[in-house]
């Protein structure tokens, strides 16, 4: 059985104080016709917010893990162009990353995109076509996956040989010895800091409002700059991040319990 950390036996006093607070802003969101009228403005935008962070997380989720296989592959080659992706692009900062993949990439994949519509005698394209929330979207999975890719390895290299070797020896292939041994066991011990990556994209999310998509952050800085009322837009703007983000964190947690617990 899985023993338990200290910190899960401690009660959860940060919980009451981050409730207290966001019950308070809450009910100032309530009770204010201004506060309510920027509520209802941004929820669209909350809307996006969440589009974004799923699509994104769930593909570089599936990029990370064959990115991991690949770093584990007995094939050089394969190992070296995984260790190549995830160094380069861990070393780029997300931002730079958002406008390098709107403004230089998509242009690229629309071009050539256009060279195989040319030759099958379809009309182009425009640029301007290719939406910024998917171009955001790219942006997102490309950058996570590299972190995540990292923790699917270290994952993965955590699971015991003779586990493996009790596996071959009952006669399961790589597939089944991967999908029925290895990768179970190996989501347990990632499952937190997959969460943690989680989180952060939800945050790292607001930066899409840079190349004008209307999530949360974005439709706070239009609000703010046509009401005049910065302290309430974004009192708000805080509020939501605050609610998706600490909610998310306790159904991980809630989740990693369940695991211990099933695996106990």
């Amino acid at each position: 059985m899985i023993p338990q950390s200290p910190q899960d036996k401690d009660f959860p006093w940060w919980l009451l104080v981050a409730v207290a607070i966001g019950g308070w802003m809450l009910w100032q969101v309530l009770t204010d016709d201004i506060y309510t009228q920027v509520l209802q403005t941004l929820g669209k935008g909350a809307r996006v917010t969440i589009f974004v962070t799923l699509v994104g997380f769930t593909l570089a989720s599936a990029l990370g893990l064959l990115l991991a296989v690949m770093s584990l592959s007995r094939f050089l080659v394969l190992r070296q162009v995984a260790r190549f992706y995830i160094e380069i692009v861990r070393g780029v900062p997300i931002i730079v990353l958002l406008l390098y993949v709107a403004f230089v990439l998509a242009p690229m994949l629309v071009a050539g995109w256009n060279g195989i519509r040319d030759v099958i005698g379809l009309d182009p394209i425009r640029p301007r076509d290719f939406s910024l929330m998917w171009r955001a979207i790219i942006a997102l999975t490309i950058g996570y996956s590299a972190f995540i890719a990292e923790v699917f390895r270290a994952g993965l290299q955590s699971i015991e040989k003779g586990q493996i070797e009790a596996a071959e020896a009952l006669g399961l292939g790589p597939w089944h010895r991967f999908r029925l041994i290895v990768f179970p066991q190996a989501f347990r011990r990632i499952l937190p800091p997959l969460g943690n990556d989680f989180v952060a994209m939800v945050k790292d999310s607001s930066l899409v409002s840079v190349l004008g998509v209307t999530d949360v952050t974005q439709l706070g800085k239009v609000t703010a700059a046509g009401n005049f009322r910065y302290f309430e837009t974004y009192n708000v703007v805080a509020l939501i991040y605050l609610m998706m983000t600490i909610c998310l964190s306790l159904a991980l947690r809630r989740l990693e319990k369940h695991l211990r617990q099933k695996a106990g």
